[in-house]
């Protein structure tokens, strides 16, 4: 298959990266990574749309190719800000799979801005590093989160002396993954430093704000999204819930279906039976943009 190209676009001052697959007449379909992934982690399924969409693969911002938001605690809504400014950029409405934090960014979205979207397909994100924070937040709690956070200006980039320790790592994360797929996601995952390899995403980028949006906060948004949701959850990992209630009772028009043999990483683990839901929900794809005058 041809290799996507990549092109950049501006938001809140940070320059994030995108890779673009297929026609740009197309109707857009956005793929949102989870936490410490980035963009190419979805060649696989855009590969499987790229026929009949143009598939945009994002870097979140911290990750991939993205810049790192210095001093930023990368907060779900600073994300929310960076994808609401991508679909502007491609045009609305847009059709979005995402996974895990991915998703949680893209559900969030679609409740505060329900108009940008048509269909949305969620891997394991509804309830992805929400936190249950007491309010009003109490001056221990918030002693404990300042010292939390200083004590990430002390942490230590790891470095891998020879690329096949990073391709171990990635199969460490999950022992499902084929060699083939490991060292993909290596790949792009990495960049060469002096002494071997590093990650490319922003160490802060698993940092929290003080206070995070409750489950509360959240399902209120949940409650204005206008676009169908699939929600698709792996066998193995069981998340089909949210606060011991079924994920589908937050959404006005909501489906879940599991993914048999298949854990969190559902489209790695079983990518051809990922794809084949998604179509199924899909449907028709949108029409393509009219040509000439």
């Amino acid at each position: 298959m041809a290799e996507p190209r990549q092109e950049f676009y501006q938001s809140q001052r940070l320059r994030l990266s995108y890779w673009v697959w297929g026609a740009d007449d197309a109707p857009p379909l956005v793929l949102l990574h989870g936490g410490r992934d980035h963009g190419r982690s979805w060649d696989r399924i855009a590969e499987a749309f790229e026929d009949d969409y143009r598939v945009i693969g994002c870097d979140l911002r911290g990750h991939g190719d993205s810049d790192w938001a210095i001093g930023s605690i990368y907060s779900l809504t600073e994300h929310v800000l960076d994808l609401v400014a991508l679909i502007e950029r491609l045009g609305a409405p847009v059709r979005v799979i995402a996974h895990s934090f991915g998703g949680e960014i893209a559900l969030l979205a679609a409740g505060l801005f329900p108009e940008l979207f048509d269909r949305i397909v969620s891997l394991e994100g509804a309830g992805a590093r929400l936190e249950d924070n007491p309010r009003p937040l109490t001056t221990r709690r918030f002693r404990r989160w300042m010292m939390e956070a200083r004590a990430w200006e002390r942490e230590e980039t790891r470095v891998y002396p020879t690329f096949a320790e990073a391709v171990v790592r990635v199969r460490a994360a999950n022992r499902s993954l084929t060699l083939e797929m490991a060292e993909h996601l290596a790949r792009w995952g990495t960049r060469e430093v002096d002494g071997g390899f590093v990650w490319k995403f922003d160490q802060w980028v698993r940092s929290r704000p003080p206070s995070e949006l409750t489950r509360e906060d959240v399902a209120a948004a949940w409650r204005e999204v206008r676009a169908p949701v699939l929600h698709l959850i792996g066998a193995w990992s069981r998340q089909g819930t949210v606060n011991n209630r079924p994920v589908d009772e937050y959404f006005p028009d909501s489906r879940t279906k599991v993914i048999p043999s298949a854990g969190h990483w559902m489209h790695h683990d079983q990518p051809a039976l990922t794809v084949e839901a998604i179509r199924a929900f899909f449907g028709t794809p949108p029409a393509r943009k009219p040509s000439g005058p």
